[in-house]
């Protein structure tokens, strides 16, 4: 006799089945998932080292194939720097326990393990990495060998090229008191240590002791190819101690050489093409505030793009004659325009964008343009405590007026 399943009794076998379909799709579905991602984030595979360059050619130390527990891990952790060293270190050189590690910090990145050096990689240098997985957090202390890893920058083209171009002021007779040096070079050069590369010789070669004013903020201009260098402003003005007890650095009557070695290094790390040599003689010294009054000034025709001329009565401070000194229109409209210097910084021309309209103008010059001894308009740099001055200027610029017709 056949029994007899009511409809209610099949719709519970049905919902049964499907539970138990659901289960094992479920099971089945959470093993697929452990079998495929569960290794990526706890499984350790094998890590291995890798060098990387990035933009600028600086290198990176990344360790690849940690599980991302154990990044994740390495992530909160806050390790001092001698456990991250444990872990990882970089040496220069051959590796030894008598050399410290490589200074730099540790970041995880794209799910790596990164070092980044605090210093750039010299290249030529053969730099060791090693990588102690036995120190990863959460593994047990066991005989795991450490990983190595050399690495080494491809060597720079050490011919040198970069040479010294000028040095201002460019006259072969400069005054006792003269007050700075504009050293120019054809490239970028490298900060640090300048005082090492200058030397200043006397007629004898002997070298000067201590000309210069050194200090840690070396005064460069932002392509790295100006320099900007003092003569030490004690032994220059009277009454102060460096000049009694040391002597200033330059004597009238006597000539002298401004040496550049050709080891200093450039930008690329290169030595100077060669030593560089600028000789002079020393006049007597220049107290005498620049004059404004005196200056010869020649106006162009209109309708033409020549040259508007200054002629100082002596020689100027060449970086600062060519930025305070501008051309205006009447109206006090900016006239566009580049500017030079020639005859030994003592002509100051400049040349028009634009031809020249008829109509009239004016220089205007700022106080602070200097001699090459330091001295401003109405101000000498060595003021006489006992004689005063004779003469202050107040305003901030003079104006010449000249007319274009």
């Amino acid at each position: 006799m056949r029994s007899q399943i009511t409809k209610g009794q099949s719709l519970v076998i049905v919902k049964t089945r499907v539970g138990v379909y659901r289960s094992v799709f479920l099971f089945a579905g959470i093993a697929l998932w452990f079998c495929v991602f569960a290794p990526n984030l706890f499984a350790q595979t094998s890590p291995n080292l890798n060098w990387k360059t990035t933009a600028g050619e600086r290198a990176v130390l990344e360790v690849h194939g940690l599980s991302r527990a154990t990044l994740r891990q390495l992530e909160t952790a806050r390790w001092t720097i001698a456990r991250w060293q444990r872990l990882l270190s970089v040496f220069a050189g051959e590796t030894s326990a008598a050399l410290p590690p490589m200074l730099g910090a540790y970041h995880i990145a794209n799910d790596v393990l990164q070092f980044v050096p605090q210093f750039p990689l010299e290249p030529g240098i053969v730099y060791q990495a090693v990588f102690r997985p036995a120190n990863l957090p959460g593994t047990a202390r066991r005989q795991t060998p450490a990983l190595t890893a050399a690495f080494q920058l491809t060597p720079r083209n050490t011919t040198p090229t970069t040479f010294v171009t000028q040095v201002y002021p460019s006259a072969d007779e400069l005054p006792e008191n003269l007050l700075k040096f504009y050293l120019h070079f054809s490239a970028p050069m490298r900060r640090g240590g300048i005082y090492n590369y200058i030397e200043l010789r006397d007629e004898t070669g002997k070298q000067v002791e201590l000309p210069f004013l050194e200090i840690d903020e070396e005064l460069w201009d932002p392509t790295l190819t100006r320099l900007t260098l003092f003569i030490d402003p004690g032994r220059i003005k009277r009454g102060v101690k460096p000049l009694e007890e040391i002597g200033p650095s330059l004597e009238a009557g006597k000539r002298y050489s401004l040496v550049i070695k050709a080891d200093w290094r450039d930008g690329a790390g290169n030595p100077l093409k060669s030593e560089f040599q600028k000789s002079f003689r020393v006049g007597s010294p220049d107290r005498t505030p620049p004059d404004p009054a005196v200056w010869q000034l020649t106006a162009p025709a209109a309708a033409a793009r020549e040259a508007l001329t200054l002629v100082f009565s002596e020689a100027m401070d060449q970086a600062l004659a060519q930025r305070v000194i501008t051309v205006h229109h009447q109206s006090g409209a900016p006239v566009a325009g580049t500017v030079r210097l020639e005859d030994r910084e003592q002509r100051w021309v400049f040349t028009p964008d634009a031809i020249w309209q008829a109509g009239a103008y004016e220089l205007r010059i700022q106080t602070t343009i200097e001699d090459l001894a330091g001295n401003n308009i109405g101000k000498p740099f060595e003021v006489d405590l006992f004689e005063g001055i004779e003469r202050k200027l107040t305003t901030q610029s003079v104006k010449l007026s000249f007319t274009i017709r």
